[in-house]
């Protein structure tokens, strides 16, 4: 506790991306944190500097009910992570229909990880709507979507503002609270990037948390296995990632000593 759930209404924003350096960014804040990839890309790993050969997870085993104990990793980066874990299509399809007829599979591990209050935990979602997202949303304290700064983004717009992107009915109601938006990829020499970035800006008010703009070293980094703030901390990408979790961090009016524990998960 808390939960922060990385969301985007569609692929390629860098969501997967973001989630890992904000965690990151947190543990160097002292902060104890757990990050958990439910997109079965299962890519979030790759940030954290896994083996690409080490393929198991814990949503991947979800329909056994593991021990979500047994799985999570104490990364290099000092930040503790569940992965995904590798799956097929039907190995992706017999878990979405796992979690279609038994939420409480999902439900319960989160509300045992979530009880202790020294951690934080960083969701990283698959792309728009998904069973995992309506499960995670009601137990979230923030769900940050995550946007790139250009006409596609424009025009989700309102599906952002109403919180339509996360589903249905309830669940979109539940959230329209706790959503907020970060804006990836600014160009500032781009006509539309700026032209969208102030279009959203006065759109969203205090809902933006941040906005992080493009640079090389962000995907030197990824190519890496490594952190922003450890290839280039100076650059303007590393100081709007230090702003948007200093933004988070706000938004979540977290009291220091609520993270100061640290040590095995």
């Amino acid at each position: 506790m808390p939960l922060i759930c990385f969301a985007s209404p569609k692929g390629g924003v860098g969501k997967t991306t973001l989630a890992a350096n904000v965690a990151d960014a947190l543990q160097r804040r002292g902060r104890r944190v757990l990050a958990i990839d439910f997109d079965a890309q299962n890519a979030l790993r790759l940030h954290f500097a896994l083996p690409i050969t080490d393929t198991s997870g814990f949503m991947s085993q979800l329909p056994q009910r593991p021990d979500w104990r047994t799985l999570v990793r104490r990364t290099s980066s000092g930040v503790f992570l569940l992965p995904h874990g590798a799956t097929d299509v039907r190995g992706a399809l017999n878990l979405a229909q796992a979690l279609d007829r038994e939420p409480e599979l999902l439900a319960a591990p989160m509300r045992e990880i979530l009880a202790d209050p020294n951690l934080v935990v960083i969701a990283d979602t698959p792309p728009g709507a998904s069973h995992a997202l309506s499960i995670l949303a009601p137990m979230s304290n923030m769900v940050c979507a995550v946007l790139l700064a250009d006409a596609t983004s424009a025009a989700l717009v309102p599906e952002i503002s109403n919180g339509s992107f996360l589903g249905g009915g309830t669940i979109a109601n539940l959230m329209a609270g706790r959503l907020r938006v970060i804006l990836n990829g600014i160009e500032p020499k781009s006509r539309l990037s700026r032209a969208v970035s102030e279009m959203l800006t006065r759109h969203l008010g205090p809902r933006l948390l941040g906005a992080i703009c493009r640079e090389e070293m962000m995907a030197e980094a990824v190519a890496a296995q490594r952190f922003l703030l450890d290839v280039a901390p100076g650059s303007q990408a590393a100081l709007d990632l230090q702003e948007t979790t200093t933004a988070i961090e706000a938004a979540l009016g977290a009291a220091p000593e609520l993270f100061a524990a640290r040590g095995a998960m």
